[in-house]
């Protein structure tokens, strides 16, 4: 499919005046402008569409290269993928595993799914990652796991949390799900802890439309996911199950779809950060916070928040709704864990989230993905000089 392909919403080489501009612009959409029909249709031509077959050996074997490390495994979703890693560890009734109270809902639920406790710790203003401070101050005999979380494409500071881990002899689930491609101290996220799980929906930097992947460099730990993510069944005795497992596989028909975005993910990186580079220079003049990006990361900004005042105006909600009418899609930063009724329950008397709490509070995700045109930042830009009430 190539670029000006009419069956794309618009071609990006078309002149940034506002020619075809779209009556709406979408908070994200899927990039692909790649080989994904090709190789799709590869994929239909050989009858290799359920979840064996050269395609899915592909995309595990070129995702594992490219975050650096010795196995990938493909699943159904991100979420079942954080379920499988915790699983496959051993993660049990009983065991706590300290999350970050901002995060998507998936990761406390996968601890959840396991019967385990997930511990909630506030995160920093940095990088809007797990506080390793309070981190060290939440565990406890019972503290299995650590699952620190990339948020928005930015990964948390690992270096102290790893350390914690050793000391206490903790296992490491990386929640990668919106950071492939993004570097910590030069390498890629999802390379550091016991396993890392990634996500590939639709609105993710890379997409199989629903997907995600298990990474590992632990050969123990890989034979185990593979083993519990088709059935439990015995590799060497078909239909001999060994044990309680999952069917958490991926189909060939999404992995040849995620090979032909792998293809591209430099160029899908670049193009968010130039997105990101174009929001910061216009609306610098305006008080608000940007999402971080601390000295020794490369975020992807996989999605680009602000973070409105405390000007009463400016009121997230009614912010949005603004920009609703203007045409402009938006969302809210995720809720804090800790203010939903279902995670409250985990939440120790007397703990507060303050930094959270704010950014929840505050935070909202413009239009980030990378088919935006340079004319549609102008718009989004526009839209919310005028909802903030600060139009030049």
């Amino acid at each position: 499919m190539s670029p000006s392909d009419p069956r794309l919403p618009f071609s990006p080489e078309s002149s940034p005046d506002g020619a075809g501009a779209r009556e709406r612009i979408p908070l994200a959409e899927p990039d692909l402008r790649g080989r994904e029909l090709e190789y799709v249709t590869d994929c239909v031509r050989s009858g290799w569409i359920s979840s064996i077959g050269p395609w899915v050996d592909r995309f595990e074997r070129e995702l594992a290269q490219y975050v650096g490390v010795r196995r990938a495994l493909t699943t159904a979703n991100g979420t079942v993928a954080l379920h499988l890693a915790l699983a496959a560890l051993g993660i049990g009734p009983g065991d706590e595993v300290i999350v970050p109270a901002l995060t998507f809902a998936a990761t406390a639920n996968a601890v959840l799914y396991c019967g385990a406790t997930p511990v909630l710790v506030d995160v920093r203003e940095e990088d809007w990652g797990l506080d390793p401070r309070l981190v060290a101050e939440a565990v406890t005999p019972r503290t299995r796991a650590l699952l620190p979380v990339h948020l928005y494409g930015h990964p948390c500071d690992l270096e102290p949390l790893l350390a914690l881990a050793r000391r206490h002899d903790l296992a490491v689930v990386e929640d990668a799900a919106e950071a492939l491609g993004a570097l910590y101290d030069g390498r890629p996220a999802g390379s550091f802890g016991d396993i890392s799980c990634f996500s590939f929906y639709g609105n993710k930097l890379i997409t199989t439309g629903e997907g995600g992947a298990c990474l590992t460099s632990r050969a123990d730990l890989a034979e185990r996911m593979a083993l519990l993510r088709d059935h439990g069944m015995n590799k060497a005795r078909r239909y001999w199950h060994d044990e309680l497992g999952f069917n958490y596989r991926m189909t060939s028909l999404q992995a040849a779809v995620g090979v032909a975005q792998l293809e591209r993910i430099e160029e899908l990186v670049a193009a968010r950060r130039r997105n990101a580079a174009a929001y910061r220079e216009r609306l610098a003049d305006l008080p608000v916070g940007f999402p971080p990006e601390s000295a020794r990361v490369r975020s992807t900004f996989w999605m680009f928040n602000l973070l409105l005042g405390s000007e009463p105006r400016w009121e997230r909600d009614a912010v949005m709704r603004q920009l609703a009418a203007a045409g402009v899609d938006s969302r809210p930063v995720f809720y804090p864990l800790p203010e939903m009724p279902l995670y409250a329950r985990y939440v120790r008397p007397g703990q507060e989230f303050p930094v959270a709490s704010r950014l929840g509070a505050r935070g909202l995700s413009l239009p980030s993905a990378t088919t935006l045109r340079p004319a549609e930042i102008d718009r989004v830009a526009a839209a919310v000089r005028s909802a903030l009430g600060r139009v030049p």
